[in-house]
C-alpha cells in the first residue's frame, strides 16, 4: 500500500479522501493549517518527505473575495501549490493537484476537453490556472484534476444551503442559466484513488459528476430528495442575482481521458445526489 500525504485534509474533500484512503488500506498523513503552511517551502519539504503520493486539496476558494484580494488567492493557489509540487518532486513522490472548471472560458456549448485552452474570466480562475502550470512545471509526475460544484457532508455547499432555505422560505429562486456538473466529494475521492492506483497517465484530468444540470435543476433535485415539492423552486437569470465574480455559463468538463485509460468515470450527478442524501442532507 502507498503512503499518502494530504494537504488540506480538514476540508470537505480532504476529510472524505482520507477516509476513502484509510478504508482502502493506504497510510495517510493528514496535513492542514496550523500544522502545515504551504506558503513555507521548508515546511513542505520536511513534511512531504517519505511519502509516495502528495495530494494538494488546500486552496483559496472564496471566488468573490478573490476579485478584491487576488494577491492572497495567488499566494495560496499558485505559490503554495508550487511549493508542494517542488517538495513532492524532491521526495520522489507523485502528486495529485485539485483544480477547477473556472480555468476554462465557460462560454461554450459542448463539454470542454482536457486540452481546451485555459481562459479564466475571474481572479480565482486565474490563480488556479497559475497553480496548474506551476504543479506541472515543478512535478512532472502529477495529475492535475479539475472538478466542479463540490458538495459533501463536512462543509458548506449548495445542497445543504438549499435544505436550510427550504426550511425557512416557502418559495426559492435559483439561477437557471449556469450549467455545470454537481460532484459528491466521496465519488471524487474514490475517483482520485482509482487514477493513482491504476498508474493512469500524468497530466490534466477532469473528475466531475457525469451529466449536466443548472443550479435550478440541482435545487429541485435536492427538494425531491427531501420529500418536498420541487415546484417551490422558481428559475431566475444570472442578471437577476449579480455577484462580484462572473460565474461560467457553461463549464461542463469532458471525461474522455477516463475511457482512454480504461477507468470508470464518476457516476451521474443525479444518482450520486441520491446516494449522498443520507449524509449530506440527513435524508
Amino acid at each position: 500500500m502507498s503512503r499518502w500525504f494530504v494537504a488540506g485534509a480538514a476540508g470537505m474533500l480532504g476529510q472524505d479522501l482520507c477516509a476513502v484512503l484509510e478504508a482502502a488500506g493506504h497510510t495517510v498523513t493528514r496535513a492542514d493549517l496550523p500544522g502545515l503552511d504551504i506558503l513555507d517551502p521548508a515546511q513542505c519539504v520536511a513534511q512531504v518527505a517519505g511519502h509516495d503520493v502528495v495530494v494538494n486539496s488546500a486552496a483559496y476558494t472564496a471566488v468573490d473575495a478573490a476579485e478584491g484580494d487576488e494577491a492572497r488567492a495567488f499566494a495560496v493557489n499558485a505559490v503554495g501549490a508550487a511549493n508542494l509540487a517542488r517538495a513532492a518532486h524532491g521526495a520522489g513522490a507523485a502528486m495529485v493537484h485539485l483544480s477547477t472548471d473556472y480555468v476554462v472560458a465557460g462560454d461554450g456549448h459542448e463539454p470542454y476537453p482536457a486540452d481546451a485552452p485555459v481562459a479564466p474570466a475571474t481572479a480565482y480562475g486565474r490563480t488556479k490556472a497559475a497553480g496548474e502550470w506551476a504543479v506541472r512545471a515543478e512535478c512532472p509526475r502529477s495529475w492535475v484534476v479539475r472538478t466542479a460544484w463540490l458538495y459533501g457532508a463536512r462543509g458548506r455547499n449548495f445542497p445543504a444551503t438549499m435544505q436550510r432555505l427550504a426550511g425557512e422560505r416557502e418559495r426559492l429562486t435559483v439561477i437557471a442559466d449556469q450549467v455545470g456538473q454537481p460532484t459528491w466529494t466521496v465519488d471524487l475521492a474514490e475517483g482520485l484513488v482509482r487514477i493513482v492506483d491504476a498508474g493512469a497517465p500524468f497530466g490534466i484530468w477532469h473528475a466531475t459528476g457525469a451529466g449536466e444540470c443548472s443550479w435550478f435543476d440541482l435545487a429541485r433535485a435536492v427538494l425531491e430528495e427531501l420529500g418536498l415539492d420541487p415546484e417551490r423552486v422558481s428559475p431566475i437569470s444570472s442578471e437577476e442575482f449579480p455577484l462580484p465574480a462572473p460565474r461560467p455559463a457553461y463549464s461542463v468538463l469532458s471525461h474522455d481521458m477516463w475511457e482512454a485509460a480504461g477507468l470508470a468515470p464518476l457516476p451521474h450527478w443525479r444518482e450520486a445526489l441520491h446516494r449522498a442524501a443520507p449524509s449530506v442532507l440527513g435524508a
